[in-house]
């Protein structure tokens, strides 16, 4: 008897389990179904940013994981020297001292990269802009004293920009390591959302790529040629003290000069007619008020 009731027993407690079973996995997998999906709308990490990089150590945390990476690794970068110059020189005959300078820039690889010329009336003079080898920047201004003319003015400067190239490269080479996590973040994109994301941030990496690379190639054009600008000029003030020009022609000069004072004298007095048409005009009409009240 014992037995028979034990059966019907133990085929209820086997229904009961078989009808929890499925609800306990049901529930399982809405639980992963939400979670596949929070993850799927869950945007990309911005790209870095200038004021967010460690210049100490430059180094760049993955897109995807939290694991830290080793920085980029980019060569040795020697010293980075930007070397300038300005100086005067004055000449006996200009045109001449141009000739002269042009066979000095072939000697030292150099070129005018600019050009401006002034005749006055009190001097004539060029201005050049030379763009010439850092190596050969030395030898060049040593050039100018064989013969040219006399140096009155030089000014050389130079500018230490090591630092800031590396600078430059480090961010650079964190911002292409990004730029090829994102672009490989966007081939496994499951929403328009995340795609629209990563493709902003693809585009800003690739503005803020061309600008550093042009700020390079901007500092190692200004370190491997140097600049310098020289003034080539003939003063035409002439005295008995900077010139062996004889009396006759002084005095020419004087008489021309002379003339050419008293000519802007006379244009000085025509421009001022109207004060010297109404100021007697006024004292008139006061002298013939005044008489015409002593009268009365």
């Amino acid at each position: 008897m014992k037995r028979l009731l034990i059966l019907p027993l133990f085929c209820l407690i086997s229904l009961h389990c078989n009808k929890q079973q499925p609800q306990s996995v049901n529930a399982d997998l809405v639980e992963v179904l939400q979670e596949d999906k929070a993850f799927e709308n869950t945007p990309p990490p911005p790209p870095p940013r200038e004021s967010s990089v460690n210049k100490s150590t430059m180094v760049s945390a993955s897109p995807v994981t939290d694991q830290q990476e080793p920085p980029p690794k980019v060569e040795s970068i020697s010293k980075k020297i930007i070397k300038n110059g300005e100086i005067s020189i004055q000449v006996g005959d200009v045109k001449k001292a141009q000739q002269q300078l042009g066979d000095i820039l072939k000697k030292n690889k150099a070129y005018i990269q600019k050009e401006e010329y002034q005749n006055t009336d009190t001097a004539e003079k060029i201005n050049l802009v030379i763009r010439v080898p850092h190596q050969e920047f030395d030898g060049l201004l040593n050039s100018f004293s064989d013969g040219i003319g006399s140096v009155t003015s030089k000014n050389i400067s130079t500018n230490d920009v090591t630092e800031e190239y590396t600078d430059v490269s480090i961010r650079l080479a964190n911002k292409k390591i990004y730029l090829e996590k994102y672009r490989n973040m966007l081939k496994t994109a499951a929403t328009t959302k995340n795609i629209l994301e990563i493709q902003e941030n693809i585009r800003e990496l690739e503005d803020e790529i061309d600008t550093s690379e042009g700020r390079l190639r901007f500092i190692d054009d200004r370190v491997d040629l140097s600049t310098l600008h020289l003034d080539l000029y003939k003063e035409k003030v002439r005295s008995s003290a900077t010139s062996k020009i004889g009396f006759g022609s002084r005095f020419a000069d004087s008489l021309t000069e002379g003339w050419n004072t008293f000519v802007g004298f006379s244009l000085g007095l025509i421009a001022l007619w109207p004060f010297l048409l109404i100021i007697p005009l006024i004292i008139f009409l006061w002298k013939k008020w005044r008489s015409r009240r002593k009268n009365k």
